[in-house]
């Protein structure tokens, strides 16, 4: 697969999303008792959450654009319907992307 501007953008999303993700787990039982505990744990992971929404918006956003689809639309998707919506939002446009650099083979008229 080559390498283009938006699957760079669509790969630094995916990481900020599986950040995100492992930042709502430690929210979740059995690991949400040491957070809750201890505020500087509830302060950090509270910061990497919304630091990591914002970084995997952010890149969703420039991947969108660069492959000429709408920003807004796309990022809405993917903050109103977190995390489902997210990985959506990723499968699509990287399912698109493909799409779009795989060479339709020549019609044969005969």
């Amino acid at each position: 697969m080559n390498e283009t501007p938006a699957s760079r953008a669509l790969a630094a999303a995916t990481v900020s999303l599986l950040i995100a993700v492992g930042c709502v787990a430690l929210f979740l039982p059995p690991l949400n008792q040491r957070v809750i505990d201890s505020v500087l744990a509830l302060v950090a992971v509270g910061c990497s959450l919304a630091s990591a929404l914002i970084v995997h918006a952010v890149f969703l956003g420039i991947a969108a654009r660069r492959m000429g689809r709408s920003v807004a639309g796309w990022v809405a998707l993917s903050v109103l319907l977190f995390p489902v919506g997210s990985a959506a939002a990723l499968i699509v446009l990287s399912w698109l992307g493909d799409e779009a650099a795989t060479p339709e083979p020549a019609a044969h008229h005969g």
